[in-house]
């Protein structure tokens, strides 16, 4: 999968023929198409899912990426899911590709169904686990009347740690966390997650903190700490691409309900320290200034996908989106 770039979409977007929204995503020559994905017979279905949390899985720290994990995400329903999906690259024959998607069932501390919350790798001790925080859900049932019926409410603050060889979760209460957080960003380097940014509805705040996961994995049962560090920016919705092993590029996402963010950080790690600081930002197109939304996703390898709707009154195209291609892998910030 790392070679090949997919990109999860909505059903009936942009093809009508693609029944769970995934798309691999081919780029050449400036030119961009979307080409639906195939799946094995033996794959379970994968709804189309918006929001998911998405993480790339190792087995060892620094090898080979074997497998996608998909948490949560809303259907065309609008419902929210619970499920968690593995995704990994078949053998390609005839070269086509095709991926294997897979349901895994979890127990303990489950995680409610959720949407814009976050999934991340750790590795201590030789082992390893998926660490899940945030997120938004719909208001129990017992609180939900008609005209609250589609409700969303910050998820409780929890970390959860999951292990996903014997797909046991075990969910930790933080006292540094207070606030239940969404559309955050959050990078993972070694035993430990950060946690950038995010929106809090329960009083509309993005907090201008940095949340230091810690995770100890020994033989008896693991151990969860964390750390609050004022970072002084504070965002929602930004996407975060990795440039190196300790170095990673912050971009996009919105300061404001309505304002959006055009600087880039860069975040800099080392076990003890980090630092984070305004990089040079790109050139933006004016498109990209004058549009009220935009969204998109980290490509790997320092590189990201940005999308923003096309004002079709001023438009003489029948596409419906611009698409952008950032790329901070070489330090030179090209759109």
């Amino acid at each position: 999968i790392s070679s090949h770039v997919f990109y999860l979409g909505q059903k009936g977007w942009p093809k009508r023929s693609c029944p769970t929204g995934v798309f691999l995503l081919d780029l050449k020559n400036n030119d961009l198409k979307l080409r639906p994905a195939t799946f094995t017979n033996d794959s379970c279905y994968l709804p189309p899912l918006r929001h998911p949390a998405v993480c790339s899985f190792s087995a060892s720290q620094g090898g080979e990426i074997t497998q996608y994990l998909i948490h949560g995400g809303k259907t065309p329903n609008n419902e929210i899911s619970h499920k968690l999906y593995i995704m990994t690259m078949a053998f390609p024959v005839n070269k086509r590709f095709s991926l294997c998607c897979s349901e895994k069932d979890l127990a303990g501390d489950v995680p409610e169904a959720r949407y814009g919350h976050s999934m991340n790798v750790v590795f201590s001790r030789g082992k390893n686990a998926v660490v899940m925080f945030g997120g938004r859900s719909y208001m129990p049932l017992n609180q939900r009347t008609t005209e609250n019926w589609n409700n969303v409410i910050d998820c409780e603050p929890l970390v959860y740690l999951i292990d996903l060889q014997f797909g046991c979760s075990t969910s930790f209460n933080l006292r540094e966390l207070q606030d239940g957080l969404s559309f955050h960003v959050s990078l993972a380097r070694n035993d430990t997650v950060y946690i950038f940014g995010g929106h809090s509805l329960g009083n509309n705040f993005r907090p201008p903190n940095v949340y230091k996961i810690k995770v100890d994995l020994p033989l008896g049962s693991p151990a969860v700490s964390c750390t609050v560090i004022n970072s002084k920016i504070s965002f929602s919705s930004s996407i975060v691409t990795q440039t190196s092993p300790d170095e990673f590029v912050i971009v996009g996402g919105y300061e404001s309900d309505s304002q959006k963010r055009l600087i880039c950080n860069g975040v800099f790690l080392d076990d003890e320290t980090i630092d984070i600081q305004e990089i040079e930002t790109p050139d933006w197109t004016g498109e990209i200034k004058h549009s009220k939304t935009w969204f998109g996703a980290d490509m790997g390898k320092g590189a990201v996908l940005f999308g923003i709707p096309v004002d079709n009154k001023h438009q003489s195209t029948d596409c419906s989106f611009f698409f952008y291609v950032l790329n901070f892998g070489d330090n030179d910030p090209a759109l």
